[in-house]
């Protein structure tokens, strides 16, 4: 959008921004680093297009992506840093006279700084600040896609594997690498040691599960059924301001 576009949604009575939070960080051998951010720019245009009185907003980027830095290309800003950015990008939409800015994190080292930033946010803005920060929420949604669209395959921490996958093949199927799908660490997987030890600690190739399981479809729905609840949020906390 140019700044009169905008200008011209918030005089036609917009007043919902979707602003997603994403990241640059690696995604195994086969999805690009910015796929997080990819995710974040296509959940955002189709909520605020299944709102119908919204825009999406420039997805933020880098997240907080310190447990992937093990792997070139990732590139990671402190939670502190991440929390200022949020803060002030809020600030902005608020200035500009949005009266919701809805924070959607698309990559789970978002989650926690995010949630700790929205409160105080609202506090100190005219604007009400929606945070859809719940992670197991948002894993358990990528998984009901997978299983909507026909695809057998559960991961209780999901990255680079079946799920994210199908989400680029669905949004952007000529990033994946598909002559370099590989299987990643299968199993149970301990999301504090991911933290704390860094993902090459669990998986050479920077993969949790099996991206072949991937489909276009199981992306769509995916994508899809994220969109469903999301806007059931919105519209809920809409109502009730």
């Amino acid at each position: 959008m140019t700044w009169p576009e905008v200008e011209a949604a918030l005089d036609d009575g917009t007043r919902t921004a979707i602003a997603a939070v994403g990241s640059i960080e690696q995604h195994g051998p086969h999805l690009p680093l910015n796929m997080d951010t990819l995710d974040g720019d296509a959940l955002a245009a189709r909520i605020a297009d299944r709102l119908g009185d919204a825009v999406a907003a420039p997805t933020i980027r880098p997240g907080c992506s310190g447990h992937h830095m093990e792997f070139p290309g990732t590139i990671t800003v402190p939670p502190e840093t991440l929390m200022d950015t949020v803060r002030a990008y809020c600030r902005s939409l608020d200035d500009h006279g949005f009266e919701y800015v809805v924070l959607v994190p698309t990559h789970g080292g978002n989650f926690a700084p995010v949630n700790t930033v929205a409160p105080d946010v609202g506090r100190e803005l005219d604007a009400t600040v929606v945070a859809l920060a719940d992670l197991d929420e948002h894993m358990r949604l990528l998984n009901e896609g997978l299983r909507e669209a026909g695809v057998d395959y559960e991961q209780d921490v999901i990255h680079a594997g079946a799920a994210e996958t199908s989400v680029v093949l669905a949004i952007a199927e000529g990033l994946v690498r598909e002559d370099e799908l590989e299987v990643g660490h299968e199993g149970d997987v301990s999301a504090a040691r991911l933290l704390g030890e860094g993902f090459r600690a669990i998986t050479e190739n920077g993969v949790l599960g099996d991206p072949r399981a991937a489909t276009a479809e199981a992306g769509e729905a995916i994508v899809e059924r994220v969109t469903e609840a999301y806007v059931e949020r919105i519209e809920a906390e809409r109502d009730a301001t």
